[in-house]
């Protein structure tokens, strides 16, 4: 595959000949005075709360399984019972290790796969049981988009950049041709393209980071309000990967687009997301504010995925060795009560019971980022050049206090907003049975922004 030549910094403004250069600022006011690309008659949807864009509860999703030669047919059991808020504004992480159900989650808020029990909401409204008409007029709206991880197998070889941005926008009903380039050429410059430069060529034609960028682009020219990306800077070098998360960052904030972004690089979320949810085997062991997650999991679980990433690990981190079961110990059935219990090392009798998510009640938890506050210092280089927009800090959150409240608080009496939950037995007690030093002492090794070679 031949990849054409870039030229410099891209300037964030659409071509002149549909209205002139516009700030990327300006661009992103223009969409939210548009609002998404519904349709006239569409009658608005009923109201879930002032502070919930997507609700999912009790979400379980199975897969059929062939009959081979040593099973039955059947079905395999992807996501159990799984809760999540997504607030507007909001950037929520999705982690977990590769089949831990993170893509399907995605794909069954979107309506792309069908729950066997509980409900998605969206603005209110219950998506799970929209079927035919409903559940097409519903995908033309556009208010909920897809990134699909390979931009390479979602983007048509043959369409130009233009054609393939544009692709949604016949979805949704938008009427003229022109209206069309110009929605096209917006959604480029906010995704730091240039239409006159870019626009012309194919997919192959262009880098990884740029197709990634298409690939955001044409998920934005609906003006949706949620968008979920798969892996959006798994197959990107440092550069790109920060650029397409700042991108995302700055949309948020600019567009009050919430997104759910599902990683496996967890600096990248350390640098941009607000809330992370830990994904194991279908379950969710554990969800709150990303710096209280990653800095002080409570889950031996999420305490092992970041003991693995050296790039959040922090001095007073478990190692992985003092996380992992004894050799000697004996298997742990599979199936049997909690998820995580055949790879645990604290793992007891009790754990035969499957545990059920309850909310850590800490005296002062760190408060929610403010998605459309600014920083003086960044906000004019971000209006001119989003090539130089690097994500930006997180990890400032004061950290949790070691000291918890006595008891848990039920789920559905604690903040949601600020609240952390895990699934564990051994929550508050794990950390009193590690054996050896829990310390390694490198302090170069932060959370707060993503690391760079």
């Amino acid at each position: 595959m031949t990849t054409a030549p870039t030229s410099g910094a891209p300037r964030p403004a659409p071509s002149a000949r549909h209205g002139g250069p516009v700030g990327l600022v300006g661009l992103a006011r223009r969409f939210r005075r548009s609002g998404p690309a519904t349709a006239p008659d569409e009658p608005p949807p009923p109201a879930d709360g002032p502070d919930t864009l997507l609700r999912i509860s009790a979400l379980s999703v199975s897969y059929g399984r062939r009959a081979t030669s040593s099973s039955r047919a059947g079905a395999t059991r992807v996501l159990s019972g799984v809760d999540l808020t997504v607030r507007p504004g909001e950037i929520i992480g999705i982690i977990g290790e590769t089949g831990s159900g993170k893509t399907t989650l995605a794909r069954a808020a979107v309506g792309l796969v069908p729950p066997d029990s509980g409900g998605v909401a969206f603005e209110g409204r219950d998506l799970t049981g929209l079927r035919g008409g409903e559940l097409r007029e519903f995908r033309r709206s556009g208010r909920v988009q897809f990134m699909f991880q390979d931009p390479l197998r979602s983007q048509d070889p043959d369409l130009t950049v233009r054609q393939v941005v544009a692709e949604p926008l016949a979805a949704v009903g938008v009427p003229t041709r022109r209206e069309r380039a110009v929605r096209v050429d917006e959604a480029l410059a906010l995704a730091g393209l240039e239409a006159d430069v870019l626009g012309s060529r194919t997919p192959g034609q262009l880098s990884g980071g740029q197709r990634q960028r298409v690939s955001l682009a044409r998920a934005i020219v609906t003006r949706p309000r949620l968008l979920f990306t798969d892996e959006p800077v798994s197959a990107l070098d440092a550069s790109n990967r920060n650029l397409v998360l700042g991108l995302l960052d700055r949309l948020r904030r600019e567009m009050d687009l919430a997104v759910v972004v599902i990683s496996h690089d967890l600096s990248s979320l350390a640098g941009i997301a607000d809330r992370v949810a830990v994904l194991y085997r279908g379950r969710l062991v554990e969800q709150g504010p990303i710096g209280e997650v990653l800095t002080r999991p409570r889950h031996p679980y999420t305490a092992l995925l970041t003991a693995s990433a050296p790039s959040v690990r922090r001095e007073d981190r478990p190692l992985p060795a003092q996380l992992r079961p004894a050799a000697d110990r004996e298997p742990w059935p599979d199936d049997d009560g909690c998820v995580f219990a055949p790879r645990c090392r604290f793992a007891g009798p009790e754990c035969h019971d499957e545990p059920t998510p309850r909310a850590v009640a800490e005296h002062d938890a760190p408060a929610r980022k403010d998605p459309e506050r600014k920083d003086p210092e960044r906000s004019d280089r971000e209006e001119c050049d989003p090539e130089h927009n690097d994500p930006p800090r997180v990890g400032t959150e004061r950290p949790a206090p070691d000291h918890f409240a006595p008891d848990h608080l039920p789920l559905d009496q604690f903040s949601l907003e600020r609240g952390h939950s895990v699934a564990c037995h051994h929550w508050s007690s794990w950390r009193d049975r590690l054996a050896g030093p829990t310390a390694d002492p490198r302090p170069e090794d932060r959370i707060d922004r993503p690391e760079t070679p």
